[in-house]
């Protein structure tokens, strides 16, 4: 009996053991994570209770989001300005799905819950006054924004501007786009049902393209090609065969050049004219002499294969493949195969040319201001070192420069002449990726003034837009690369700096008075 007794003693001992670890598990260890899940109501209808905090972009302050006070249960209603226009950067505040975009991954700020403002919340509590949230002021310049959508229209894809010395985010357009305002209204029958329509759509409205979405890079992977190339001590004029095909090892498949003729003539052609026509018998060759590791090493460099971003949630890393044969290898080199990238790493790759060959981690959120206009946190130029590597240098100066001169040739007199601006030095690549059937994937990526880089851009458009399966990115993408790369020199003629009084002015409106406080061979080659 004595026995007994024991073993049940013990039993309930280790019972009551694993219990408290539990408990302190879920509330210690996992308090964060539970309390941020989307899943966690209670914690959503909690959030309803503090006036959220604005999101202001440019440099005149524009409101983005902001609050409204109700008379119903919840007492505040997320508001969104011109709510499609930003919806996939500040994202959704939903009481039925929860947070997305930056709404998600700023929570802590927007509620005022963030470490830096323990001690003001500590002040108001022991003072019985409201937490109220902090502002976010955004990177985004709505001329940019604006610019970035009329020039998509109403095709399939996206757009994003970085600032090259920064990694200031000017622009993130993915198309099409849904409004925010629809899913954050007290309504949830209203709710339900915008959201069963969005996911419905085969569009797919709700990804945001710029950081969520795959696509094969086509010919402007050969800036990573070259780069690679340039890096392994190739000279940029260096000469190759200009075959009309490129037998590839170990099979009988070939890789042709767009309009399935040579590239100079069949003369010798050297890196430079390559990048210039985009030549994929010559790129598919340099990917053969250098080989898979020496590409994988220098797209790494670039950022593929890693977290860019990080102020918004669950981005995707763009892809480069860790093993490949000669054939593989080749059509990588071209963009294809398994190679995938996201428009923002496209833009990052024309970014860090652009500045010396230095990566700048792209950011959307400049800093974060309390309700009398105080900075309490500021997010600016941050060098980005890809995992595994020491420093944020992709590239030596020197590459980047003969990299930035085969560009500017590339827009002035080869296949990216449509992104040529009257007086203005761009340097760019165009890619058209052919993914099987159907119209292929169309790019451009590049970055202005040439001399004096303050704008990179990446656009992308599915299906080739309107063109049809005739489409290339020097026809269809590079023509909104100028849009775009207009619209941002012209942004930031006077500086990119937000305003804090500007942003003070902005918040006090909505702030109440009574608150004193504080792949195939037949790739097109562009």
């Amino acid at each position: 009996m004595t026995h007994q007794l024991k073993v049940v003693g013990v039993l309930l001992l280790a019972m009551f053991l694993a219990l408290f670890v539990n408990l302190n598990y879920l509330q210690v260890l996992r308090a964060d994570d539970l309390a941020n899940d989307n899943r966690n109501s209670r914690q959503l209808i909690r959030e309803y209770e503090i006036r959220r905090g604005l999101m202001l972009a440019g440099d005149d302050a524009t409101e983005v989001a902001r609050v409204e006070r109700t008379d119903g249960t919840l007492r505040y209603r997320r508001q969104y300005t011109d709510g499609p226009l930003y919806a996939h950067s500040t994202g959704y505040f939903s009481v039925v799905f929860g947070r997305s975009e930056l709404e998600s991954s700023f929570n802590d700020y927007l509620i005022g819950s963030a470490p830096e403002a323990f001690t003001r919340n500590l002040t108001d509590l022991l003072a019985g006054r409201e937490r109220t949230g902090d502002d976010l002021v955004l990177t985004l310049q709505p001329q940019v924004q604006q610019a970035a959508r009329e020039a998509l229209g109403d095709r399939r894809g996206a757009v994003v501007a970085l600032e090259p010395r920064t990694g200031a985010i000017l622009a993130l357009w993915s198309a099409p786009s849904y409004d925010p305002n629809r899913l954050s209204s007290h309504d949830r029958t209203e709710i339900n049902t915008y959201w069963d329509e969005l996911q419905d759509d085969p569009a797919r409205p709700l990804v945001n393209r710029v950081v969520r979405e795959w696509y094969p890079p086509g010919s402007t992977f050969k800036l990573v090609v070259a780069a690679a190339a340039l890096e392994q001590g190739v000279a940029p004029d260096r000469t190759y065969p200009d075959p009309v095909e490129l037998e590839l090892p170990q099979t009988t498949a070939t890789i042709r050049n767009f309009g399935r003729g040579t590239c100079h003539g069949g003369a010798p052609i050297t890196l430079v004219e390559a990048m210039v026509v985009s030549c994929n018998t010559t790129f598919a060759q340099i990917g053969l002499d250098l080989g898979a590791a020496a590409l994988a090493e220098q797209a790494e460099a670039f950022g593929f294969n890693d977290q860019i971003i990080e102020q918004l949630p669950s981005p995707l890393d763009s892809h480069f493949p860790a093993e490949l044969n000669p054939p593989q290898t080749a059509q990588a080199a071209i963009g294809q195969f398994d190679v995938r990238s996201t428009p923002l790493q496209m833009a990052l790759v024309s970014s860090a040319i652009a500045n010396n060959g230095v990566l700048m981690r792209p950011h959307l959120v400049r800093e974060v201001l309390d309700d009398r206009g105080e900075r309490i946190a500021r997010f600016g130029a941050e060098p980005f070192a890809p995992s595994g590597r020491g420093d944020a240098q992709a590239v030596s100066q020197e590459t980047a420069r003969h990299l930035r001169d085969m560009m500017v040739r590339a827009v002035a007199a080869g296949t990216g002449r449509a992104a040529a601006i009257d007086g203005v030095d761009v340097a760019g690549k165009t890619g058209t990726a052919e993914g099987g059937e159907g119209p292929p994937t169309v790019w451009f990526s590049g970055f202005a003034p040439a001399g004096n880089p303050r704008v990179a851009v990446a656009v992308v458009l599915e299906d080739g837009g309107d063109a049809g399966e005739g489409a290339t990115g020097g026809a269809v993408a590079a023509p909104v690369a100028r849009v775009v790369l207009e619209a941002a020199l012209a942004a930031t003629d006077g500086g990119a700096a937000a305003a804090g009084s500007l942003a003070h002015d902005a918040q006090q409106q909505y702030r109440p008075v009574a608150t004193p406080r504080t792949t195939t061979s037949r790739t097109a080659s562009g």
